[in-house]
């Protein structure tokens, strides 16, 4: 995968990005990490990339044609034009999903601003994403970008030496990864947990993934009602907020919202369309693609609630159609 950072500091890229992880990356030729400056395509003899702000205001405002002109010539040396993501706090607020969508891509380009932002004409006709790390102001789009290229290229394969790395860390299926322990077994009275001793990888799963549950309840609820759980993590979950008293995080659903979805489904489907049978089906169903992750709670409500109210439609219309033939025969 190519980076390619449009930048008044390409030093600031190249040194911070040149160690570690992305550093051994670039050099097995896993990741490329390209830093152009936009001070060499200035055609000011001074090398001047900026200027006063029409209407008035503090600072300077970077000039459309250097960054205009770094972008093309980069296209015409690639053959294609790439997407462009611009930092700015005005834009989405990254994450590990965006990081995932951006990592499929062949080649990415991230125009840092400086000074006072770049003329909006640039912006308009080269970028295509603008995106953020959060609500505060920073002096240039140098580091926003760096972090955003070590997140990405964690996901490119071969750049971790431990593939499931990048499937365990926070954040991958909706939780915060699990607590990490290493030798000694005991340190200042504080034991590593048993179970991670017994050398039993399906109890070490499952208390690695109720710990993961544990810690995204306690520092980030926030992302539960996204998280894929299976049915009996959801129970777990429930357990937890019922037992340690905790608020339940906006927008959480229940196990009880589902199988009433169910019932209505069934009592929907009736008797004729076997529904007490087909009620069963859809509850293991339900389970199964829990369990693999390939949807969340809210998804399945929300798909069985669409199910049952649009049977109850097609009845309602067929009742009144009959009715209204049986008016027309008299």
């Amino acid at each position: 995968m190519n980076f390619h950072v449009l930048t008044l500091f390409p030093q600031m890229i190249t040194d911070g990005l040149g160690v570690s992880i992305t550093g051994r990356a670039m050099e097995n030729g896993r990741i490329s990490v390209e830093a152009l400056d936009i001070r060499e395509y200035s055609t000011d003899k001074h090398r001047h990339v900026d200027d006063v702000p029409y209407g008035g205001g503090a600072g300077m405002v970077m000039q459309a044609g250097p960054v205009c002109d770094a972008y093309e010539a980069l296209c015409s040396r690639l053959g294609k034009r790439p997407r462009v993501i611009y930092m700015t706090p005005q834009g989405r607020v990254f994450n590990q999903s965006i990081a995932k969508e951006l990592a499929a891509e062949e080649d990415l380009v991230f125009l840092c601003g400086h000074y006072e932002g770049i003329d909006e004409r640039a912006l308009s006709l080269i970028v295509t994403d603008n995106l953020s790390l959060g609500d505060f102001v920073l002096t240039g789009g140098e580091l926003p970008a760096m972090v955003m290229i070590d997140c990405i290229s964690r996901l490119v394969p071969g750049v971790l030496n431990n593939e499931a790395s990048a499937e365990e860390e926070s954040f991958s299926g909706g939780l915060l990864e699990y607590p990490q322990y290493t030798r000694p077994p005991v340190y200042r009275g504080l034991s590593v947990p048993e179970v991670l001793l017994t050398g039993h990888h399906k109890r070490i799963a499952d208390w690695r993934r109720r710990e993961s549950i544990k810690r995204t309840l306690e520092r980030r609820p926030d992302l539960l009602p996204e998280a894929c759980l299976s049915l009996k993590e959801q129970e777990f979950l429930e357990e937890l907020l019922t037992r340690e008293g905790a608020k339940a995080p906006q927008e959480h659903v229940q196990l009880a919202e589902l199988k009433k979805a169910l019932a209505d489904w069934a009592d929907a489907l009736g008797p004729k369309r076997q529904g007490a049978r087909a009620g069963r089906r859809g509850l293991a169903l339900a389970k199964r693609l829990l369990k693999a992750g390939a949807c969340n709670l809210r998804d399945l409500i929300g798909f069985y609630r669409v199910c049952g109210a649009r049977l109850r439609q097609e009845d309602q219309e067929r009742d009144e159609n009959i009715a209204e033939n049986r008016s027309d025969a008299r």
